[in-house]
């Protein structure tokens, strides 16, 4: 639902480079282009990256309150 702030398997601060990711795919380029521009040279951080989905706008449309 909401991408770490450290990686899983190595501990690596990953969670502030989320927000440039998004982006710059959604932009169209190549998420190898980026993950490579950001220093996600790990495959553990690579993976964590490019397999995440963002669930938390549709999770937070069912808030109570």
């Amino acid at each position: 639902m909401i991408i770490p702030i450290r990686c899983l398997t190595c501990g690596k601060p990953v969670g502030h480079l989320w927000e440039k990711y998004k982006a710059e795919v959604a932009k169209g380029r190549k998420p190898k282009e980026v993950l490579d521009e950001l220093g996600l040279e790990r495959m553990c951080c690579r993976t964590l990256f490019t397999t995440h989905v963002d669930l938390l706008p549709m999770v937070a449309r069912f808030k109570k309150g």
